[in-house]
């Protein structure tokens, strides 16, 4: 199939009567837990636009939620993956084996921070990592702690759940949760009682003393940090804080584990985002963008970490799907060989000042943060931090209705966030940026 057109392209309200109809059947056939964001059923896409099923071609600021960044069929990705569906589609690594895993793993190996011996594991969702490298952290260190920030999404699983900060909707009416997951204060600049200048060192000092005195350091595993916080609202970390963490870590036998599910993979202007402040994490998680939209993820670490857990204890019936496997080194290639790091900072280049344009006097917008392609506004009541999810809800809303896909997050339900592909064209974001600036601009005229 070849590219739909890029550009914006509106035939019928949206949701058009075709979404609708679909959506009554889903409404009908469905459990009503599974939410949706914009109710649309897509029938094609690539690059920066959605088709829908009524024809309108929409403006994909959100990837799939960071998944799709090398656009949603890119050729190169389709092509790898029909050649393999082809030869075959399972075996279960762990009963026959094949290239491609193998493959993936050493990618990852070199790609990574860090120039230390490696080893990689491949599961298929990004809970299913983060999970696995607590099991790897436990049995390395033979400690059960976790340690986690506040606003910090982690998954939906037991496990994961119970790492993750936000209640609503994630964890209410799911307890009780796994034990010895122990939370810190996240340093969250925009928020910090004593202002953004000291959130880092203040923040370091409440971790440290959380951990001494509470939990006792000597029974920590792992502390798992996302280095830039995504659910919880794309929160980037005040300089100096990730480094501190992985050498308070270092100093006390614990494992530092990056979380770059959302970040990672050329995302934020970095091929990883803890590389901006050179931070080397011992294990590293990846997924969502790492095989363009097919499940898989990663857990890759130092190599006398992952290799504590003896053969046997990793696994499972998909991970490391010979499919997902050959869509993940068509995506790897495609990030290297297109420069797509680089694309990530020059979309940053044009949406960062047309969103910092808008924090005018009178403004909801409190604070534009992020980086590279992973940039967010944080919407509070004109002149105070008080969240102001309404307005949030209302730009998103209008964003949606003018055909341009947007997404709402954090841990107050107040922040925009744009993911957009780091393919898509420059004249097509910056059609974008003008709806949103639209949008915004209605909520305080």
């Amino acid at each position: 199939m070849t590219l739909p057109e890029q550009r914006r392209i509106l035939k019928t309200a949206i949701p058009g009567p075709r979404s609708v109809a679909l959506q009554e059947q889903r409404t009908a056939e469905l459990a009503g837990g599974l939410g949706v964001t914009l109710p649309v059923f897509v029938d094609h896409a690539g690059g920066g636009i959605l088709v829908d099923v009524d024809g309108n071609h929409l403006v994909d600021l959100a990837s799939g939620i960071a998944v799709t960044s090398v656009g949603a069929a890119h050729p190169e990705v389709a092509r790898r993956v029909a050649d393999q569906v082809e030869r075959f589609t399972h075996t279960c690594f762990l009963v026959t084996e094949y290239e491609g895993f193998v493959q993936v793993a050493a990618a990852l190996n070199r790609l990574t921070p860090g120039d230390h011996d490696k080893r990689t594991a491949l599961f298929t969702t990004g809970a299913e990592a983060v999970e696995n490298a607590i099991k790897i952290a436990r049995t390395y260190t033979g400690r059960d702690a976790v340690v986690v920030l506040g606003h910090a999404y982690h998954g939906r699983t037991l496990l994961t759940m119970s790492m993750t900060a936000k209640n609503v909707p994630y964890k209410q009416g799911f307890g009780p949760f796994a034990p010895e997951i122990h939370r810190v204060p996240s340093p969250y600049p925009f928020r910090w009682p004593g202002g953004p200048a000291a959130a880092a060192e203040e923040a370091l000092g409440q971790l440290r003393e959380v951990i001494t005195t509470q939990i006792g350091a000597e029974n920590v595993a792992a502390i798992v940090v996302e280095p830039i916080q995504g659910e919880g609202g794309f929160i980037v970390p005040p300089p100096g804080y990730l480094a501190g963490v992985a050498d308070f870590a270092r100093e006390h036998g614990i494992v530092f584990v990056a979380d770059e599910i959302q970040t990672g993979l050329a995302r934020t202007g970095d091929l990883f985002a803890c590389e901006h402040e050179g931070v080397v994490p011992d294990i590293i998680t990846t997924a969502k963008a790492l095989a363009g939209g097919l499940p898989l993820s990663a857990v890759t670490g130092r190599a006398e970490i992952m290799d504590a857990v003896g053969a046997g204890g990793l696994g499972g019936t998909y991970a490391g799907n010979p499919v997902a496997c050959a869509a993940a080194l068509a995506v790897l290639e495609v990030i290297e060989r297109d420069g797509l790091v680089e694309r990530a900072r020059h979309i940053e280049s044009i949406v960062r000042p047309r969103l910092e344009a808008l924090q005018a006097e009178g403004s909801p917008i409190g604070e534009v943060r992020g980086r590279g392609a992973m940039l967010a506004m944080e919407f509070v009541r004109p002149g105070t931090l008080e969240p102001a999810p309404d307005l949030a809800k209302a730009v998103s809303d209008d964003c949606h209705a003018q055909g341009v896909v947007t997404l709402v997050c954090g841990t107050f339900g107040n922040v925009i966030r744009l993911l957009p592909p780091l393919v898509i064209d420059d004249d097509l974001l910056e059609d974008a940026l003008t709806v949103l600036e639209q949008a915004v601009r209605r909520t305080y005229a």
